[in-house]
Order: C-alpha cells, then structure tokens, then sequence
C-alpha cells in the first residue's frame, strides 16, 4: 500500500512539475497557428535536413501535449499536416494522438480509479456493466465525434473496467477519420501563400468536411443504432 502511495504521488509530482514548467516557460506560445505560420520556413528547412530528428521531437511533443491534455493539439495537427504532407503527417498524428490518450487514460485509472470506485462504486455498477458489454462500441461512437471533449474521454473511460488494449486500438480506429480531415485541412493551410490562397476550392472543401464531419457521423451512428433495434 505504501509502495503504491508514493508512487502515485511520484507520479503527480512530474505531472505538476510538467504543468508547471508549460506555464512559467510559456510554452502555450509555440503551440499555436501563428507561431507555426511565422516560423514555417524555418521548420521546412530544419525537416529538409533533419527529417528523423524533426519527425521524432513532433511525435514526443504530441504525445506529451496529448496526455497532460494542454492546448494546442489542434494547432500541432494542422501544422504537422502542413510540414510532413497528408501521408507522413497522418501516420504521425494518428499514433502519436493515440498513444497520448492512451497515457491520459492510465494516468486517470491509476490515480483515480480506486477513489472513484470506493466512493461511488453502487453507482457505477450499471455504467460498468455496460462498458464490459458495449464499452467498445461506445468508446468507438465518442471517437467519431469530435465535439466530444478529448480530454474527458480520456479521463472519464480511465475510471472504467475497459481494457488499455481495447482502449488503444479502438481509438486508434475511431480517431482515423477524423484525424484525416484534419490533416487534410493542415495540408491546404501550409499551401497559402497569399490571402488569395484563402478562398482555394481546395481548402474550402477542408474546412466543408470540418463542419460536415460530426453532422455525417451522428446520422450514419443513428441509423446503425436504428436497424440494430429492429
């Protein structure tokens, strides 16, 4: 018992610490659209010689960012997309977001959990149940819908009996097509060159899948949910 206390407390040390330094250093700076813009040259240059070195700090820092959940992950996307180009830029994304959630989801289980389940375990028998049955499928649904906060699932599916493996490969899964719209979008962006780039059919169309995404996907999981009561 001593030895799993202080590991949690370890490991909420270097969380804090991590947090920390995100906010004292400012770090939220270089996450954003405008620092990648204003230094796309640079880093186009840097991944032309450097192409390893620079594919595997993005990956780290994603995965990073991803797991403490700091903002920027969408900038971090467009960006990759714009840097590596649709191929490379969604392998990378894609693993690397998957990979984060997945540590996001162990760090809320570990840490969590036990207090959760002691304090409101009469509570939580139903919502167990049901993740050991349909917990895939449900986690699958929240993934296709971006407006689902991606730190809450995270957190929340943490708490829960699932499984890390079904937890990783489902949202590795789940995430893809979402993922791909956004790498998609990124492409486009790191092509604009003027404003005149900015009415592009080509990022038009991005920004429509965008927008479209979620509607689609609410549509084709209800009519899923539909036939499966008949």
């Amino acid at each position: 018992m001593k030895a799993d206390t202080g590991k949690r407390l370890l490991m909420l040390a270097v969380i804090a610490v991590l947090v920390a330094c995100y906010f004292l250093f400012d770090l939220g700076q270089y996450l954003t659209l405008e620092y990648f813009k204003a230094s796309r040259d640079h880093f186009t240059a840097l991944y032309e010689t450097h192409k390893l070195l620079v594919l595997v700090s993005y990956f780290v820092i994603y995965v990073i960012s991803t797991a403490l959940a700091v903002p920027g992950a969408l900038a971090l996307s467009l960006a990759g997309a714009a840097l590596f180009g649709f191929w490379t830029g969604l392998v990378v994304i894609s693993f690397a977001s998957s990979i984060g959630a997945s540590l996001s989801f162990l760090v809320s289980r570990y840490l969590l959990r036990d207090w959760v389940q002691n304090r409101f375990g009469d509570k939580l028998v139903r919502i167990n149940r049901g993740i050991e049955e349909e917990g895939a499928f449900y986690l699958f649904t929240l993934r296709l819908i971006p407006a689902f906060p991606f730190f809450a699932i995270n957190l929340v599916m943490g708490l829960t009996p699932m499984r890390l493996v079904t937890y990783y490969w489902v949202s590795q899964v789940g995430m893809l097509p979402g993922t791909m719209v956004f790498v998609n979008a990124g492409k486009e962006l790191g092509k604009i060159e003027s404003l005149s780039g900015l009415i592009s059919p080509s990022l038009l169309i991005s920004f429509a899948l965008l927008g479209l995404f979620p509607l689609v996907t609410k549509k084709v999981l209800g009519w899923y949910k539909t036939r499966k009561g008949e």
